[in-house]
């Protein structure tokens, strides 16, 4: 932590306190049982619900690098639930840059004490990785009023949150016919599929959110219509850095384990932790995990400097930290051998949550794409 802040030392301890005594020992319990409000709102309490929301609103008005070092320390607790609340801070993120003085009143105070909670809504059916296809359309009722039909998917707190942000088609097909609505839960019209059957991040509720005919006040509209669709790739570069921060603090949660395992697990006579081959995978993984951390943290800082180069290395620090963490993850199931297979020992779930992160916010084929393009672009 050399090249941190003072402030930034506090953050971190801050985070990694509450990361080890109120996430890490629930983790495995909210599997079953689902997200804990009352644990969101301590959350907020510290800060973590409004990172980077303006302080005239509740917001604590802190960088993309400190939101980095939040999430990274939240997910050596719990992975679910420090990414969900990276989805709910990307909510409050739009709301506070694009919202009218009367939006930003009305709901960031909310949602920075997470008194309410907020979900993202962009991905659909039909439409993954292209975004621009999108299908779900708010038809002008008059001057006062969208009626909404469609549906989204795979949205983390359907069901659960208080507000959907909603990307949707106003206009023309294409990116430039997309606005942007919030959506309160209990409108008329809107309502959701059954709970998903995920492999990992089983904590956080995720379903499809259908709108039927589902009226929403035009009042409620971020921005003029047609910006839609830049507001939320404008809200990619910060959430790419954010799963990414999730996945390392996973990572550094599974090397964790796999070292006091490896430390006191003996085979033939000897500590596994004396076999060569042992220390040569936990070297890989450290390595792996530091240079993850520098590649992420470059990438935040140039996103917060507004470097021309910021989308460029928010791609490269998705693909590459999420792909590492992963590798890291799964080497320490190995390590763990047998006993790494079983809940007990909780580093399949760390496997479960990490592998869909290299899918989140544009997979990693796509980061690929976008790379490649700002090269050839230059």
């Amino acid at each position: 932590m050399a090249d941190l802040t003072e402030d930034q030392k506090l953050i971190v301890e801050t985070a990694r306190s509450f990361a080890l005594e109120k996430l890490r020992p629930n983790a495995a319990r909210w599997e079953e049982e689902g997200l804990d409000r009352g644990v969101l709102r301590e959350l907020a309490a510290l800060g973590f619900a409004g990172i980077y929301v303006r302080e005239d609103v509740g917001g604590s008005g802190l960088s993309r690098l400190d939101a980095t070092l939040i999430f990274e320390e939240l997910s050596r607790g719990c992975i679910a639930t420090a990414a969900f609340v990276s989805i709910h801070n990307m909510c409050s993120w739009m709301i506070d840059a694009f919202g009218a003085k009367e939006q930003r009143e009305q709901w960031l105070p909310k949602l920075t004490s997470m008194e309410q909670i907020a979900s993202y809504c962009l991905t659909e059916p039909g439409s993954g990785s292209d975004a621009g296809a999108m299908r779900t359309t708010a038809k002008a009722d008059g001057n006062a009023h969208y009626v909404v039909n469609g549906s989204k998917a795979f949205i983390s707190g359907a069901g659960f949150s208080d507000l959907y942000v909603l990307m949707c088609r106003t206009g023309e097909d294409g990116p430039k016919g997309v606005s942007t609505l919030l959506v309160k839960n209990g409108a008329p019209g809107l309502s959701f599929g059954k709970a998903e059957d995920k492999m990992g991040w089983r904590a956080q509720p995720t379903a499809i959110v259908n709108f039927e005919d589902c009226r929403v006040p035009v009042e409620d509209r971020i921005g003029p219509e047609g910006e839609g669709f830049k507001y939320a790739m404008m809200g990619l570069d910060g959430g790419r850095l954010n799963i990414a921060a999730c996945a390392l603090g996973g990572a550094q949660d599974a090397l964790d384990r796999a070292l006091a395992y490896v430390k006191e697990r003996k085979q033939f006579g000897k500590r596994i932790a004396d076999f060569q081959n042992t220390q040569f995978a936990l070297a890989d993984m450290e390595t792996e995990i530091a240079a993850a951390r520098a590649l992420l943290h470059t990438a935040a800082r140039k996103l917060d400097a507004k470097a021309p180069d910021a989308t460029k290395f928010c791609a490269m620090a998705k693909r590459f930290v999420t792909d590492a963490a992963f590798k890291v993850a799964d080497q320490a199931l190995q390590l763990h051998g047998g006993y790494g297979y079983l809940a007990d020992y909780e580093v399949e779930r760390i496997v479960r949550d990490l592998r869909v992160h290299r899918i989140l916010e544009g997979t990693n084929e796509i980061m690929r794409v976008i790379i490649s393009r700002e090269m050839l672009r230059a």
